[in-house]
């Protein structure tokens, strides 16, 4: 699958003694707006609206958010929707393509991040460590319009926690607390000393001769009764990537549990499933998951 490129501004070098003209690409929508919230001491925060479209074109909706200025973009990848957004931020706040000029507010390890709320404190923490940002998506959204729940994600990483609130603000809030907490955990103290693991690209797969990933190549996935939560913890365990499983509150039309397996593979897999109870759903993300990478493990 080939990658969609955004297009760059560019501008012309002429520092070459034979004076051909060389086109210097120059920062993108996504980085002069970081560079501006750095600087501010407000930095965005992405958040994935809507994902939808079939698999050969899909369709992504993101907001950002920069101090008091909202905007949204849409895209048919992810990156292509942030740019959207952030350049709709940028025409807002009057900021061109050339240098951001705004007095820096914080000193500290060269990070302005509004660091009284766990949001900016997620924030603050992957600048520090070089990680890419917090991303937030809206899993769900349900209820009546007086009495609204949104259920958000918020993923760093290989981490991934999720919360339930009446706004997509204040959930996007809880789900930063829970990962902080969550990395507080893995530290074993106040301070946070977790380690990066490097994430699992999908097409090293193919390239693994271990155990448990040849015996999935080999066996086929339709043994009734069989256990692939247990599976796939195994797989997991081998290969080096977390699954979260994510309850759907919503029953499908035929009344069955829905939930969503996420594998903080590189990139992400986030496979759904259905069933008479939530284990039972649980179950069948399961089984679609280990499809998905027995066929990625697969393919030449």
């Amino acid at each position: 699958m080939s990658q969609e490129q955004y297009p760059l501004n560019v501008a012309a070098d002429t520092s070459l003694d034979s004076g051909v003209q060389r086109r210097v690409p120059e920062k993108t929508p996504i980085q002069i707006l970081h560079e501006y919230g750095t600087k501010t001491g407000n930095l965005p925060v992405y958040l994935l609206e809507k994902s939808e479209g079939e698999a050969h074109q899909p369709s992504f909706v993101f907001s950002v958010k920069i101090g008091d200025v909202s905007c949204s973009g849409q895209g048919s990848s992810k990156k292509a929707a942030k740019h959207q957004a952030a350049e709709a931020a940028l025409k807002i706040l009057q900021i061109d393509g050339g240098a951001v000029s705004v007095p820096v507010k914080s000193e500290s390890n060269g990070v302005a991040a509004d660091s009284s709320n766990s949001v900016g404190k997620l924030q603050e923490i992957a600048l520090q460590r070089g990680w890419r940002l917090p991303e937030y998506t809206v899993l769900m959204e349900v209820g009546p319009p007086h009495k609204r729940e949104f259920t958000v994600t918020c993923r760093m990483e290989s981490l991934t926690e999720k919360a339930v609130a009446h706004t997509k603000k204040a959930a996007k809030k809880a789900a930063a607390e829970k990962l902080m907490a969550k990395l507080q955990s893995l530290s074993d103290g106040s301070e946070i000393t977790w380690t990066l693991q490097s994430s699992v690209r999908l097409e090293n797969l193919r390239n693994s001769s271990a155990e448990k990933l040849s015996l999935l190549r080999r066996n086929p996935l339709s043994i009734p009764n069989t256990d692939y939560i247990q599976m796939m913890l195994d797989l997991s365990k081998e290969q080096g990537f977390e699954v979260t499983y994510f309850d759907i509150d919503e029953l499908t039309v035929n009344g069955q549990y829905q939930c969503l397996a996420e594998l903080s593979t590189s990139p992400v897999t986030v496979c759904h499933g259905t069933g008479i109870s939530c284990s039972n759903a649980h179950n069948d993300a399961a089984h679609n998951a280990l499809q998905y990478i027995k066929m990625m493990a697969s393919t030449k």
